[in-house]
């Protein structure tokens, strides 16, 4: 029982460590490359810098600009930018026709700007001149690998999925304009004109052309995301530089890392055994939450980082709430397995209901807020449930493999 043990701790603490080399220093294993959890996380416009673009609504005589209309402009170019991969945008309102956006390293500013200012109004026209669709006859755009008819050659192109009246519409129009070209306008621009060759009543069409597979989806992401209500005039771009700066944000990461040290160091002194075990849970909890945020493609900013302090200092309260539980038991003169038996369950409800307190209040967070205040409830969230899973799982079982093992079972050892 003493070997297995011993042989079970040192294998909990090699996999630990093999995460935590991972997610520093990356993995290379022949074809099969795993790249370091810093490169996968983006950082938000305060730590890395960034565009802005200002916008400015185009009055219309017989279409005023209007509130309602500048709120769901913003709303749009939110879902725009949100589909080009870029997380946490900063938009807000200028006045009472201009937008702000404000782009966290982005790569392709130009490509973000025709996505973000194109108006997008999409309609089907007959050889007539009669509008048969518009993009709000349209449920859902795709971006696929389409035949031609002709050649048979594979094109990328758009899939279109209408409304139920959007298909009743079409097929109609489809209907009386066989061998007829019906055209497809984006912004007044013939984008595509197909001739009818059946009337279509499935409900789907497609948009083809001349165009690669990146150009399709920006397309299918257009109609997706819906028309602006207004048109909008890009009046100023800018590259911003980060809030915090480049030497400051890496004097931070310095500080970050040695107060993580430091808390090492006084687990160990003030709580000798159970601290190093601690310790050892501390490490993994770190890897799952940059695993976690490398794996949901986070944007990190600095209401992020702080998020990220908070639940590690909640990691480090659980188990200080464990350990004393645990002193007490062993002064009251239980055995040692009994007094970490008694002092987890004891422990169990402080740390769930704390826990699940702040996971509440970042909850609500998450729902009401926006841009940087929900990467900051994101990252509690990741942190607190990697926190209790570390502190309620791992630690205890690290500690019920130390308390079988003869040479580490003095009471001593665990500032009784």
């Amino acid at each position: 029982m003493n070997s297995k043990n011993i042989v079970k701790f040192m294998a909990i603490v090699i996999i630990i460590g093999i995460l935590s080399y991972v997610a520093a220093y990356g993995l290379d294993i022949g074809k099969y490359e795993i790249v370091p959890v810093k490169e996968l996380i983006k950082l938000g416009l305060d730590l890395r810098g960034g565009a802005e673009v200002v916008l400015e609504a185009q009055d219309n005589p017989d279409d005023p600009v209007t509130d309602e209309k500048i709120e769901r402009a913003i709303a749009t170019i939110r879902e725009r930018i949100d589909s080009l991969g870029v997380t946490e945008p900063v938009i807000t309102r200028q006045g009472d026709k201009k937008i702000r956006v404000s782009l966290p390293e982005i790569q392709d500013t130009q490509r973000a700007l025709e996505i973000i200012g194109k108006t997008a109004q999409l309609k089907f026209v007959d050889e007539a001149g009669n509008t048969v669709l518009t993009g709000n006859d349209i449920k859902d755009a795709k971006a696929v690998y389409g035949s031609q008819s002709a050649t048979g050659i594979q094109q990328p192109v758009v899939s279109l999925e209408l409304t139920s009246e959007g298909a009743e519409k079409f097929a109609i129009a489809t209907t009386n304009n066989v061998n007829k070209i019906i055209a497809i306008y984006l912004d007044e621009s013939i984008i595509s004109a197909p001739t009818v060759g059946e009337p279509i009543t499935d409900g789907r069409a497609q948009i083809s052309g001349s165009m690669t597979m990146e150009e399709a989806a920006d397309l299918a992401m257009l109609i997706r995301a819906g028309a602006l209500p207004v048109e909008l005039e890009t009046l100023q771009v800018t590259s911003i530089g980060p809030e915090l700066g480049a030497n400051s944000f890496e004097k931070s990461l310095t500080a970050g890392k040695i107060g993580i040290l430091l808390v090492f160091i006084f687990m160990i002194l003030y709580y000798r055994l159970p601290g190093l075990v601690a310790d050892i849970a501390l490490v993994l909890y770190i890897c799952i939450v940059l695993f976690a945020l490398a794996a949901i493609k986070a944007t990190l900013t600095l209401p992020g980082i702080a998020g990220i302090i908070l639940s590690v200092g909640m990691a480090v309260d659980a188990n200080v709430i464990i350990f004393e539980r645990i002193k007490e038991e062993l002064k009251l003169g239980k055995s040692l397995r009994a007094a970490i038996d008694s002092g987890f369950r004891r422990a169990f409800l402080a740390i769930i209901d704390s826990n699940v307190t702040t996971l509440i209040a970042a909850i609500v967070l998450f729902y009401f807020g926006s841009g940087p205040i929900k990467g900051f409830a994101v990252t509690l969230s990741i942190g607190i449930l990697a926190s209790m899973f570390t502190a309620i799982i791992v630690t205890k079982q690290l500690m019920k493999l130390i308390s079988g093992i003869k040479a580490l079972s003095n009471t001593k050892l665990y500032g009784a």
